[in-house]
């Protein structure tokens, strides 16, 4: 390929769109000001693929996204050119090449690899005297210095008009666009993911649309149960994650429905029912960014406690048959093992069933929350690494900060499916079991006969454990040191009061009610 004029290099990452992304609007804006081509471009990193968090489900999603974004960038003139290796080697032969103008990518919060690699370029653009522009696309705050006003940031980031596509790029002639590579071609391990969600702007849009207008009725009442979440969440997740929607995309939204429902002549339960779901929606858009910046400012919350106290809390290598029970859903608990069989076949859960799982691996099976974060990154689609290390820790108690949550998972199956529907859906073997021991199986007679060999008696005492559990935490947490840490870390990652209307509501009444921000939900990734 050739070109005579150096390139602005718009590199994406984990932002796989056109619209609204202010990245490509602003090389478009510079490269046509000063006659220069604009080259889009994306990096198939196979050492990040081979991370121990990254899996075959994630990467198909992210090709389809891809597969898509390319053909949107080819309507504007100019395709997506996809490369493969190490990004600085890729970067630096396009330089040598055609020469580099500008680089431009999103900031992004990822994993303590990208986190590396990006230094790693950061330093090689500052060798070659190339600016690396990269605006911010959702409330996370680079170098942070306080949390206070943290909230009105979002709102006011959020509130900004969204950014139209360029109306054209202008073609760099390239011999050769790259292929967007499968799974197959990296080796990646079997995932078998059938009913995955699947990638792509098209996919993004409609989910959006949907949830606004039709499945998101119920979302407030019904997002807890796993019989009725997968319908009643947004499910807008992987889209957020991979970047085929913009959190401002879908802030905007589900502003402007707020707006429609508070204008509607209509009244009814159905338009109560709608406000506070959207309203709850709205809170949990806030939240997505609250937990990602924890790693933004904390980078080694990823691989160790946060609060230090209980680096030493659980053993440093996993029970190795307590861990693969888990990971199969094979623990004997009916709703744990129905909830983590569904999620190895869809790549989704709600909120709560997943913060169970993360509960019951840690306290009631003692495990050390690393190996099961690393678990439960590879099999959700929607892995966001900022929200999934945080909440792992936090449903982990080695924040020190949180209110320690064991779930017991007998009372939650009674709770969020009490005629055991979502437990039969995902463990056929138990459609025999009599409603009055669906989620106590090993307290039925006849457990024996009908399910020895079929299904497992349960792994733990889970009354026993919890209780052992809960008494090694605040063994720690009612030290006068531990304390100390605690308000350090408050201080730094804590939410706090904003005194301001939430975006899309009514100022007066809402600033009165909200004073701070409201409890984080209790969730694993974003899952809405």
């Amino acid at each position: 390929m050739s070109v005579k004029r150096p390139l602005h290099v718009v590199w994406f990452k984990r932002d796989l769109r056109i619209a609204d992304h202010a990245a490509l609007a602003d090389a478009a804006a510079a490269g046509a000001s000063a006659g220069q081509p604009v080259l889009p471009l994306f990096i198939v990193e196979p050492d990040l693929l081979s991370e121990a968090d990254q899996s075959a489900r994630q990467w198909a999603f992210a090709s389809e996204c891809l597969t898509e974004l390319r053909r949107d960038l080819a309507a504007l003139g100019q395709p997506l050119v996809v490369r493969s290796g190490d990004a600085v080697a890729v970067l630096d032969a396009i330089r040598e090449t055609h020469g580099i103008a500008a680089l431009w990518s999103h900031q992004e919060t990822g994993n303590g690899w990208t986190f590396a690699r990006d230094r790693r370029v950061a330093a090689w653009a500052r060798s070659h005297a190339i600016a690396w522009h990269e605006p911010r696309q959702h409330g996370v705050t680079r170098r942070l210095a306080s949390r206070n006003g943290w909230a009105r940031d979002w709102d006011q980031l959020m509130a900004e008009p969204l950014r139209p596509p360029p109306a054209a790029l202008m073609p760099v002639p390239i011999d050769d666009l790259g292929h967007v590579p499968g799974v197959r071609d990296f080796g990646l391990a079997d995932d078998a993911c059938p009913q995955r969600q699947s990638g792509g702007r098209t996919a993004a849009i409609q989910t959006l649309e949907s949830f606004l207008t039709e499945r998101g009725l119920p979302y407030r009442r019904a997002m807890s149960s796993p019989v009725t979440a997968f319908d009643a969440c947004s499910r807008l997740s992987p889209h957020l994650a991979w970047g085929s929607l913009s959190m401002r995309e879908a802030a905007h939204a589900t502003w402007g429905r707020m707006r429609e429902l508070k204008q509607s002549s209509h009244s009814g339960p159905d338009i109560a029912h709608w406000r506070g779901s959207m309203m709850s929606f709205s809170g949990r858009l806030h939240w997505h960014c609250h937990f990602i910046q924890k790693l933004e400012s904390e980078p080694r919350l990823e691989f160790e406690s946060l609060h230090r106290a209980y680096r030493d809390l659980r053993p440093v290598e996993a029970d190795a048959s307590r861990l693969a029970a888990w990971s199969r859903g094979e623990t004997g608990f009916p709703l744990v093992d129905a909830c983590m069989r569904a999620l190895n076949a869809t790549g989704w859960l709600n909120f709560r069933m997943r913060a169970m799982l993360m509960s019951f691996a840690s306290y009631q099976l003692w495990l050390p929350w690393r190996p099961t974060g690393l678990h439960l990154a590879r099999v959700f689609t929607d892995y966001e690494p900022g929200i999934h290390w945080s909440q792992v820790q936090m449903q982990s108690g080695t924040t020190g900060i949180n209110t320690l949550r064991i779930y017991n998972p007998v009372k939650q199956s009674l709770d969020q499916d009490p005629r055991g529907i979502f437990i039969r859906r995902w463990l056929p073997e138990l459609a025999n079991v009599p409603d009055a021991f669906i989620h106590e199986p090993w307290r039925w007679e006849a457990f024996e006969t009908h399910c020895a060999g079929r299904y497992p008696a349960r792994i733990v005492d889970h009354l026993t454990a919890a209780k052992a559990a809960r008494d090694a935490v605040w063994s720690v947490r009612k030290t006068k040191a531990a304390a100390r840490e605690a308000d350090a870390i408050q201080d730094k990652h804590g939410s706090r009061k904003s005194g301001i209307a939430m975006t899309g509501q009514r100022p007066a009444k809402t600033a009165r009610r909200r004073k701070t921000v409201a409890k984080p939900p209790g969730q694993l990734d974003f899952d809405l």
